[in-house]
């Protein structure tokens, strides 16, 4: 096993972290802010590829195309809670699920509806479409290096919004005490409107940074949903903190779970047995990380406050 190989799949590991904190930030600063279980995260990671594939399109502009995912993700958002998600705060939690995976079915008829069942595709801008040499010989992709360096961006952009700006002072104190909040005269509903949108618009731009990675099509965002889920459950729910340690923990453990277990395996089992036991290891790796980081830490790594 080559070192370039290696840390190839290391920063593999790393981009799929940084993508799945994207989605996992906003739907932990949803539930944290207002107690809400919002299944149809996932269609809002869709409409952010479908819009910047169809603006990328029709402008030749892949950074126009990143605009308008961030535009739509956030005005669907901010629609959705206005319209739907608004009457659920006082419901139990299974009014919740039931009502955001009504819309996730809505969501996906709308899409493939209005675009067809085809996929779209996204070019990566030519600025970023090189390479940068590795230790060892190899070769990594500049724009999955890029999207790396936007989740870095973000975390310490979200980090500086909750700790040192006006809004994120009200957004805590939506987490601790929502009432005490309305109280004092802040406007509650703006304020989860806001957070909603916020936390649409980052799951719209995650959408569109690997919708040039891979096809954008419908229900594409369900798969990254469930992965999301188990990366505020890891880091802890409400916390900004733990969903990004939580979403790189997840992001390598999976990538260098299904790289070494069937190479591993071939020390054991003929190489195609090794193959297949180890990918269907793989799969259940993250998910047994979760149930031991559970046994000893109930609440997850961080607490809401960090």
């Amino acid at each position: 096993m080559s070192i370039a190989l290696l840390i190839e799949q290391l920063l593999n590991g790393l981009q799929l972290g940084v993508m799945l904190f994207l989605m996992a930030a906003g739907l932990t600063l949803i539930f944290g802010v207002m107690g809400l279980i919002n299944l149809a995260h996932g269609s809002l990671y869709m409409i952010g590829a479908f819009a910047c594939a169809i603006v990328a399109t029709a402008t030749g502009s892949f950074w126009i195309g990143l605009a308008a995912s961030l535009a739509a993700a956030a005005a669907a958002g901010a629609i959705m809670e206005i319209t739907v998600i608004r009457r659920l705060y006082e419901r139990d939690h299974l009014d919740q699920v039931l009502a955001t995976f009504a819309l996730i079915l809505i969501f996906s008829e709308g899409t493939r509806w209005l675009f067809g069942s085809f996929p779209l595709y996204l070019d990566i801008p030519p600025a970023l479409q090189g390479a940068v040499p590795l230790p060892g010989g190899g070769q990594y992709q500049l724009y999955r290096l890029a999207i790396i360096g936007v989740g870095v961006a973000v975390a310490v952009g979200l980090y500086l919004l909750i700790a040192r700006t006006r809004l994120g002072m009200r957004i805590r104190a939506g987490e601790s005490d929502r009432e005490m909040i309305a109280a004092l005269g802040v406007d509650i509903s703006t304020l989860y409107t806001v957070v909603f949108a916020l936390g649409a618009a980052l799951a719209g731009l995650a959408g569109a940074l690997v919708g040039a990675l891979q096809s954008v099509q419908v229900g594409m965002g369900e798969p990254v949903l469930i992965l999301a889920f188990v990366v505020i459950v890891i880091g802890g729910i409400g916390s900004i903190k733990g969903a990004l340690f939580g979403a790189v923990l997840v992001g390598v453990v999976d990538t260098m779970g299904r790289f070494l277990l069937p190479q591993a395996l071939t020390l054991m089992l003929a190489p195609s047995q090794a193959a297949l036991v180890g990918g269907a290891l793989a799969s259940m790796l993250i998910y047994i990380v979760m149930a031991l980081i559970l046994a000893f830490r109930p609440s997850g790594l961080f607490s809401a406050q960090s």
